[in-house]
């Protein structure tokens, strides 16, 4: 017995439509057959009928119809078929003679077949002789002989040997179908294994994989669907090692960069505690202190915004904001840390144009802050920073391109996903460039980048350009809706916390 599942069900669908299929094919060609049988010999029969009809029909009326009994003999010998019994009736369905017995004392006939005689058509009848049983078939005709002579030429003819051959090509049909079942079952259980068999596999797999064996993969060249099922399963088990790896770097790696500052707060600190210190090591190590505290700040400001967009809940608040002036805020806010490392920006931009866009200017700032700071942790001493603001289509195209070492083609698709870093000694989070892109995307705008290994990147951000008159419009629609006030340590901190304290204390000056 075939076990309930996929296999029973499809061995059973093929196996229903497949019966139903033979039964009425053998239903048809049975019917044909039958019905083919039979009117071969009512054809037979109808045209010895018409062709003796038309012979004798003449003759007989050149005579007058003299002598009816003696037509009555003619007509038996004339009349006379194979195989067939041949009755003589008068027009009241009274046997007058037989080729088989004259008897005159027969009891009235009224099949269907004399009465169409009757009516001068050529009658036809298939029934069971009343004494024998036998299935029989009879054939009638009017004969008009002139006066009174007018008969009804019936033959009778037995169809048991015919029904004995039709029940045998029906037997042999069955036999056929049957064979024929056989081998549909047999193919559809084939065809069911080779579907449940995959199948089975790849449960037998998932299984696995749902118990942590992240190890394992289906094997065997599947095809069509169950082969992508099974690279599917494959491949998702593969990024669910790989973001597993992901997550251990990333806790490794933030762990050491909260290690880091925290080491250096809790010993200045204890340094500072202990007292006998001049008033400059006392200078030293508050800044040292307040750096590192702006340092973790910073991180767990990247972490609560990444988890603020991972969750949707990240509050934007919007106006028009000119493109050029952040990016010139931007560079005002990096220049210590760039001049610091020697690396030279410059900002290519029609001045008397304003690149507006309809954004958060603190988060669009937080943006750039990233791109920039990037650049300059990547570029090499005495090298230069291109940043370009221009308009392209009704859209504001912010280019930042550097001249450092760049990133090759395996990482450059890779460097925009979560907890992803190129290099973790370079510290950071691995969010900087994931928060950017989500950023830039609640904008409405798009981040590519381009990359050659040591020879720089460049990340272009493309946002909707804002005309004057929609940025009235939106001014206006600012006006009537409430007041949403920003979430505090969201504005400077957020934007700034990949600096150090030094630089915020340059910024300050300039």
């Amino acid at each position: 017995m075939i076990k309930k599942g996929i296999t029973r069900q499809i061995v059973l669908h093929y196996f229903i439509v497949v019966f139903l299929a033979l039964v009425l094919v053998e239903f048809v060609f049975m019917l044909a057959v039958q019905r083919f049988y039979y009117e071969s010999i009512y054809n037979t029969i109808s045209t010895h009928i018409t062709n003796n009809r038309d012979f004798l029909e003449p003759i007989a009326r050149a005579s007058n119809g003299e002598d009816g009994n003696n037509n009555l003999s003619r007509l038996l010998v004339r009349l006379a078929l194979d195989n067939t019994e041949l009755e003589i009736l008068d027009l009241n369905g009274r046997v007058l003679a037989s080729s088989t017995a004259f008897e005159s004392d027969r009891a009235v006939l009224q099949t269907s077949d004399i009465m169409q005689a009757l009516n001068g058509d050529m009658g036809r009848w298939i029934g069971r002789q009343p004494n024998t049983g036998e299935s029989v078939m009879a054939v009638a005709n009017k004969f008009d002989l002139g006066g009174e002579n007018t008969y009804i030429v019936r033959y009778l003819t037995s169809l048991e040997s015919v029904n004995s051959k039709l029940l045998v090509m029906g037997l042999l049909a069955i036999a056929v179908g049957v064979g024929v079942l056989a081998i549909v079952l047999i193919i559809s259980i084939g065809m069911a294994n080779s579907i449940v068999r995959p199948i089975n596999s790849i449960t037998a797999v998932s299984a696995q994989m749902a118990k942590g064996r992240l190890d394992v993969r289906v094997k065997g060249n599947y095809k069509h669907e169950l082969g992508e099922l099974a690279s599917t399963l494959n491949f998702m088990a593969h990024e669910i090692v790989r973001s597993n790896q992901i997550k251990d770097d990333f806790i490794s790696s933030i762990s050491h960069e909260l290690r880091t500052p925290l080491t250096s707060i809790k010993g200045w600190s204890e340094t500072l505690d202990s007292g006998g210190y001049d008033p400059e090591e006392t200078r030293i190590g508050m800044g040292i202190i307040a750096k590192e505290t702006e340092r973790l700040i910073g991180l767990v400001e990247e972490m609560l915004d990444f988890s603020k967009l991972q969750q949707n809940q990240m509050k934007l608040v919007k106006g028009t904001v000119n493109i050029r002036e952040v990016v010139q805020e931007t560079m005002l806010n990096v220049w210590a840390k760039a001049e610091q490392k020697q690396v030279h920006l410059k900002l290519e931009t029609d001045e008397t144009r304003a690149y507006n866009v309809y954004g958060d200017g603190n988060r669009l700032k937080q943006v750039f802050l990233n791109i920039v700071d990037n650049a300059i942790k990547f570029s090499h001493e005495n090298s230069w920073i291109f940043l370009s603001v221009k308009e392209e289509k009704g859209q504001i195209v912010a280019a930042v391109q550097d001249t450092g070492i760049g990133i090759s083609e395996e990482h450059l698709i890779k460097v925009r996903d979560r907890f992803f870093q190129v290099n973790h000694q370079n510290g950071g989070t691995g969010l900087g460039l994931a928060i950017t892109q989500e950023l830039v995307e609640l904008h409405e705008g798009t981040i590519t980048m381009q990359s050659e290994l040591g020879s720089g990147t460049t990340v272009t951000v493309t946002l909707p350009m804002l005309n004057e008159e929609n940025s009235l419009a939106e001014q206006s629609v600012i006006m009537t809706e409430p007041e949403v006030k920003p979430e505090s340590g969201n504005t400077f901190a957020q934007s700034e916390h990949q600096h150090s304290a030094q630089d915020s204390s340059d910024q300050e000056k300039k």
